[in-house]
């Protein structure tokens, strides 16, 4: 068999193409013969578009749910403290006060010489606050209320104490450098 190179295949058939437009019209007769068709089936939808669709909806829902799930969860413990426990709103409110103010206080004292016990200040006030949690927690599980809210009070009073003897001790950090400043001589 002779093997015949592309330039003599295309020389060979160079006669046999259709450059011809179609008659005006053929447009219109091809399609009123494919309406009329009977044997005309068509074909399925893509289901890799549609499951994919649905893949990524599901997941939105999924997400949302969850995000609202845990927003309204947070809210739920504040409610059903104070189901329990009406009174404990206000103190809490009170004893927040307090201490935001004092760690205000801390906050502006913070300067190269106390950086490092406000600092781990503020390491045992997150530790505080998260015993808190675990408190309201016991306290919706259904423990033994007044002791539970005993030991909140106990706890917001343990925040309060330990801020104030920070400023105290940073108070006296700041004599002692004031005092050292005086007594050098230049």
């Amino acid at each position: 068999m002779k093997k015949d190179n592309i330039d003599d295949l295309f020389n060979h058939l160079n006669s046999g193409w259709d450059t011809e437009e179609p008659s005006q019209g053929h447009e219109l007769r091809f399609l009123e013969k494919l309406n009329t068709s009977k044997d005309v089936k068509s074909l399925p939808p893509k289901k890799g578009n549609t499951i994919k669709f649905l893949f990524i909806a599901a997941s939105f829902l999924l997400i949302f749910g969850l995000g609202f799930l845990f927003i309204n969860q947070n809210h739920s413990i504040n409610e059903q403290v104070v189901k329990i426990s009406p009174e404990i709103s206000n103190t809490e409110f009170y004893f927040a006060n307090v201490i935001e103010q004092e760690i205000k206080k801390l906050q502006n004292e913070n300067s190269p010489e106390t950086k490092k016990i406000v600092d781990d200040t503020m390491i045992q006030l997150s530790k505080l606050e998260k015993n808190y949690k675990s408190i309201e927690r016991d306290l919706i599980n259904g423990g033994n209320s007044k002791l539970i809210l005993s030991a909140m009070i106990v706890n917001f009073q343990t925040r309060i104490d330990l801020l104030e003897d920070v400023l105290q001790q940073i108070e006296v950090i700041k004599n002692i450098k004031k005092n050292e400043h005086e007594n050098t001589i230049i």
